[in-house]
C-alpha cells in the first residue's frame, strides 16, 4: 500500500501538468504511447507464437485511424462523422463487453477461444480511448487552449472520485457483490458510493472550469453514466485477465502493475463521456 501510494503522488501530477502544459502534438503522441504500452499489454490475452506477432493487428488498425484521420487542431476541434464512428463504436462495445463482465463464466464460452475475438475486443478497448482523449483536449483549442485540457481532468477526476468513493463505500457498507465471478471485492454498495462522490466532485469541478453543457441535469446524467460504465469497464479487464490466468497486465508501475490496470476505468470512460457530451 505503502508504494501505491508513493507511486500516485509521483504519477499524479505528472498526469495534470502534461494534460494541460503539452501542446494538442505532443498530448496526442503521449496518449498514442500509453494507448501502445496497453496494447502490448493485452498481447498476453490473444495466444500467438510471438507477442510482437499478436501486436501486428492493433498496430496496423491503429495507423490506418491515423491515415483515415487528421489530427490538425482545427480538424479535431470539429466533430465529424468518422469521430462520431469512433466513439459510437466505443460506446456500443463498452455496453457488450459490460454485459459479458456481468454474465461472466457463461459469456466466456462465446469468445475465450477465438483468437480474432480477443484481438477486436483489445482494438474496442484501446482505439476509442486514443481518439476521445485527443478529441476532448482539442476542443475549443482555437479559442481557450485549456478548455480540452479542463475536460480531460475532469474526466479523470469523477472516475478517480468513484474508484475512492467505491472503495471506502464497499469496505465500509459492502454486501451485495457485483459481479463476485470476476471481482469478489466489488459490491452494489460500492457502486453507490463512487457515484454520490464522483457527482459531487463532477459538480463543483464544472463550476471551477467553467465547463459547457447544455444544463446542470445533462451534467449529472453524463457523469452517472460515464462513472457506471468506468466501475464495469474495471470488471471487464479483471475478466479478461481472470480468462488469460494473469494478475497484473505487467509490473511497469510500481505498486500498482501494468498501464492498463491503471486505465483500465479511464479506457471505458473516455469514448462514453465524449459521445455524450458531444451529442447533448
Amino acid at each position: 500500500m505503502k508504494q501505491r501510494i508513493i507511486t500516485a503522488l509521483i504519477l499524479a501530477p505528472m498526469v495534470i501538468l502534461g494534460i494541460f502544459e503539452l501542446p494538442l502534438a505532443l498530448f496526442t503522441l503521449a496518449i498514442l504511447v500509453v494507448t501502445g504500452i496497453g496494447f502490448w499489454e493485452w498481447t498476453q490475452f490473444v495466444e500467438h507464437k510471438t507477442r510482437i506477432r499478436a501486436l501486428v493487428p492493433s498496430a496496423v488498425v491503429t495507423t490506418l485511424s491515423f491515415l483515415l484521420i487528421s489530427i490538425d487542431a482545427s480538424s479535431l476541434n470539429t466533430i465529424q462523422p468518422i469521430h462520431y464512428f469512433i466513439l459510437g463504436i466505443g460506446g456500443a462495445w463498452w455496453i457488450y463487453s459490460s454485459a459479458l463482465a456481468i454474465t461472466y463464466p457463461n459469456s466466456s464460452k462465446s469468445w475465450q477461444d477465438s483468437n480474432v475475438l480477443r484481438h477486436a475486443f483489445g482494438i474496442l478497448t484501446l482505439l476509442p480511448f486514443l481518439w476521445s482523449a485527443i478529441l476532448l483536449r482539442a476542443q475549443g483549442i482555437d479559442v481557450d487552449e485549456y478548455y480540452g485540457a479542463k475536460l480531460v481532468l475532469f474526466v479523470c477526476l469523477i472516475v478517480w472520485a468513484a474508484d475512492s468513493g467505491a472503495y471506502f463505500a464497499g469496505r465500509a457498507f459492502g454486501k451485495r457483490k457485483m459481479a463476485p465471478s470476476v471481482s469478489p471485492n466489488k459490491t452494489i454498495e460500492g457502486l453507490i458510493g463512487g457515484i454520490i462522490t464522483a457527482v459531487i466532485i463532477a459538480w463543483f469541478t464544472a463550476q471551477w472550469f467553467s465547463l459547457e453543457f447544455s444544463s446542470p441535469t445533462v451534467m449529472i446524467v453524463i457523469t452517472l453514466v460515464t462513472v457506471v460504465i468506468s466501475v464495469l469497464g474495471d470488471l471487464v479487464e479483471s475478466m479478461f485477465k481472470r480468462v488469460s490466468g494473469i494478475k497484473d497486465s505487467s509490473n511497469i508501475i510500481p505498486g500498482h502493475g501494468g498501464v492498463l490496470d491503471r486505465i483500465d476505468s479511464l479506457t471505458a470512460a473516455f469514448p462514453v463521456f465524449a459521445l455524450l457530451y458531444f451529442l447533448f
